[in-house]
């Protein structure tokens, strides 16, 4: 660890990277790839974090260029997310990182700026969080009008154990000075021509929970190419954008970052008809995620057939961003009434809820099933949230079509 860093705005050469199409996975070259595979097993044992996704053909494939993987609702089999069915959202190229060359600067307001290399970082004592993570335009297909950008449906979201050194005892390392308000974070993304870096940054006070993390691990195994080796932010709870990947640089800074992915990216109109000094609407940035709750089973357009005690079962998942979910609700009429499901066993604070509901048709022919779900503040999925231009955090009661019998 040296006292050293680096600015926001400076660049890091491009040569420290390898290209992020035909290379997305692997180091390049024997050497390299050796010296990466001596680190990686020291710390975390054989399993190499550079090996590929050996079942991404399976996913819903938006981009290549830009990985971006929807998990589709037959694989939502299990309160933990396996890493190969967990969403992949890249904004902009993935670096192909070399553990023997990475590096994680701390500076800005803090009294004794920091640089980690590989091995430093990973003897920080680490901290376990499970959490939800979602795409903030999780659910943009359903908008209407349609909006442009990923046409995300339902699996933009994932639940996993996250493992990780807490941001808090980093930033605590590093001193902070009275002037400390808000921390952001820049990865190694691959930059295209006239894009912009992908750097948001979070308030002082959730970067000092307990919870938000600088995760290396996810699942028990080290973090995925994909999902951001060596080292993320994790803030729980909130939209998947704010839990940077491939991170080389936090910055804790006397306001909030400014950048194109604050501002005008990933915000949302405050009010209806708020405006500001020169007229225009009023935004805010996204922070946690909505109420919300999915249909995993049956699928849209299911032909079902009751079993010999007459039951079909109806299941998904449900989450709050930072708070509870209290109840879900099941209706087979669209909505005209509702009934209690039953709530799966396993929950921690930030981690989605499994729920299921066992429905006896009374008669056959077709059926739109609905769920909603309701948090710990009494909020309740609405029938449709208002319309936003980004498509963002579409949380409204959701929905599948389905037949009974012949």
């Amino acid at each position: 660890m040296r006292v050293k860093g680096k600015l926001l705005s400076d660049r890091v050469p491009r040569r420290q990277f390898l290209g992020a199409a035909a290379g997305l996975f692997g180091l390049a070259g024997a050497t390299r790839h050796a010296i990466a595979r001596n680190l990686l097993g020291a710390f975390f044992g054989t399993q190499s974090a550079q090996q590929a996704r050996p079942d991404a053909r399976e996913m819903i494939l938006y981009s290549r260029q830009y990985l971006t993987l929807e998990m589709p609702m037959s694989r939502l089999e299990s309160w933990i997310t396996p890493v190969e069915s967990f969403f992949v959202r890249n904004n902009l190229l993935m670096p192909n990182v070399d553990p023997s060359s990475w590096s994680l600067a701390v500076n800005g307001e803090v009294e004794r700026p920091l640089t980690f290399t590989f091995r430093e970082f990973m003897q920080l004592a680490p901290a376990r969080v499970t959490n939800t993570i979602e795409c903030a335009g999780n659910g943009r297909v359903n908008y209407q009008p349609r909006i442009g950008g990923v046409p995300w449906g339902r699996g933009g979201v994932g639940n996993a154990m996250f493992e990780g050194p807490r941001l808090a005892e980093v930033l605590r390392l590093a001193a902070l000075k009275p002037t400390a308000r808000h921390v952001a974070f820049r990865g190694l993304d691959i930059v295209p021509k006239g894009a912009s870096d992908f750097i948001r940054s979070i308030p002082i006070e959730k970067a000092l929970d307990r919870n938000t993390l600088l995760a290396t691990r996810m699942n028990g195994s080290p973090l995925t190419p994909e999902h951001g080796f060596p080292a993320r932010s994790l803030v729980p709870g909130w939209i998947g954008s704010a839990s940077i990947k491939w991170l080389q640089e936090i910055q804790v800074l006397s306001h909030e970052y400014r950048g194109f992915y604050m501002d005008p990216g990933y915000r949302i109109p405050a009010a209806a008809a708020s405006t500001d000094k020169s007229g225009q609407a009023r935004t805010v940035s996204l922070t946690s995620l909505r109420v919300k709750s999915i249909i995993a089973e049956p699928a849209d357009g299911d032909r079902l057939t009751p079993t010999a005690q007459g039951t079909v079962t109806i299941r998904g998942a449900s989450w709050a961003g930072e708070a509870a979910i209290a109840r879900v609700e099941v209706s087979t009429d669209d909505g005209v009434t509702w009934h209690p499901a039953e709530l799966g066993p396993e929950h921690e604070k930030y981690a989605w809820r499994l729920w299921h509901y066992d429905w006896r048709p009374n008669r056959g022919g077709a059926f739109t099933v609905c769920s909603r779900a309701t948090d710990d503040a009494g909020h309740t999925q609405p029938r449709k949230p208002l319309w936003n231009p980004g498509g963002y955090l579409w949380n409204g009661v959701d929905s599948v079509l389905v037949r009974v019998g012949n």
